[in-house]
């Protein structure tokens, strides 16, 4: 049976915001009178979060639980949370209480009456760390300048989809951070951003390591090249290639008339004679990386998988 909203919420180790988190959600939706269910992946937690969990569901049926063997990752469980929903509008938030369940009947109201495929929250004002906040100011501001996405908060967690969304866009490996990208990529491109409250941390820590200083940058670039050349590689590749092949040729051509003209001695000596030969060898590299590429991407099963919105026959 379909429900209004369904509620996706990734947990790490949150066994005493648990059900803080799952009353404040359930009081929001009766006082809206919403038809709901809550979704709540435990990605490997090691406290006693799964049994808060199983307690948490006796008493109240619109809960439903997945458990992980391991920690797989906020995007793996957000990947298996959005492919369970059944809710006409998804949410998603984390579990630390530091996103208010009051803001969803907003950002629902957002979805269905204004239209917009993908509400982000703004956390415009936060009680992070310093550092965290100096760190999402500038992931913030190069996936602005490389998506052209207006949000000031890719990474907030507290987001509203359409289920078409949801279920048209694949999150993996640690691609959750820029899924407003991913739906830009997919064809979902009225996509709009609330100011949301930001409450400060009551339970447990943060899971902010220092492996998101390298990972951000990498999965910004990596979902900004797939999604740009997923289909055409050869055309990234192939034109690199022909640049350097072109730089090369000149370079040696240059170096031979001068040679045979102008009676230069010692080419071979000369450092501009090894850097035409390097840009022969990178640019032959290139072109032959985009023409496997091309050869894969051909022969690959989904190679014709097009999102179709609409149809008439």
């Amino acid at each position: 049976m379909s429900k209004q909203i369904s509620v996706v919420v990734p947990l790490l180790n949150e066994s005493e915001s648990l059900p803080e988190l799952a009353k404040w959600i359930d009081k929001v939706m009766h006082t809206h009178n919403f038809t709901y269910e809550l979704i709540m992946i435990d990605d490997g937690s090691t406290d006693n979060s799964w049994e808060i969990i199983e307690e948490l569901r006796s008493g109240n049926s619109n809960i439903r639980g997945v458990k992980f063997r391991r920690n797989y990752g906020k995007s793996a469980a957000l990947h298996v949370g959005f492919s369970a929903a059944i809710g006409e509008v998804v949410i998603t938030m984390d579990a630390d209480l530091q996103d208010s369940p009051e803001e969803i009947p907003e950002l629902r109201r957002m979805i269905v009456e204004d239209g917009y495929d993908l509400v982000s929250g703004w956390k415009k004002e936060r009680f992070d760390s310093f550092i965290k906040n100096r760190t999402s100011k500038v992931y913030n501001w190069a996936a602005r300048k490389m998506s052209g996405i207006q949000l000031n908060d890719f990474n907030c967690g507290l987001k509203a989809y359409r289920l078409d969304v949801v279920k048209n866009v694949e999150v993996y490996g640690e691609m959750h951070r820029y899924i407003p990208i991913m739906a830009k990529i997919a064809g979902f491109k009225h996509i709009g951003e609330k100011v949301v409250q930001h409450q400060a941390r009551q339970f447990g820590e943060t899971k902010f390591g220092i492996a998101r200083f390298i990972r951000g940058p990498l999965d910004l670039l990596s979902i900004h090249f797939v999604g740009k050349f997923s289909k055409r590689p050869m055309h990234f590749f192939g034109g690199w290639g022909l640049f350097f092949l072109f730089a090369g040729f000149l370079i040696l051509s240059y170096l031979t008339v001068d040679k045979l003209f102008f009676e230069a001695y010692g080419m071979t000596e000369r450092p501009l004679f090894f850097f035409g030969i390097l840009t022969l060898i990178i640019g032959m590299q290139m072109f032959l990386a985009g023409f496997v590429s091309e050869l894969v991407s051909r022969n690959a099963p989904n190679r014709n998988n097009y999102k179709i919105e609409k149809e008439l026959n």
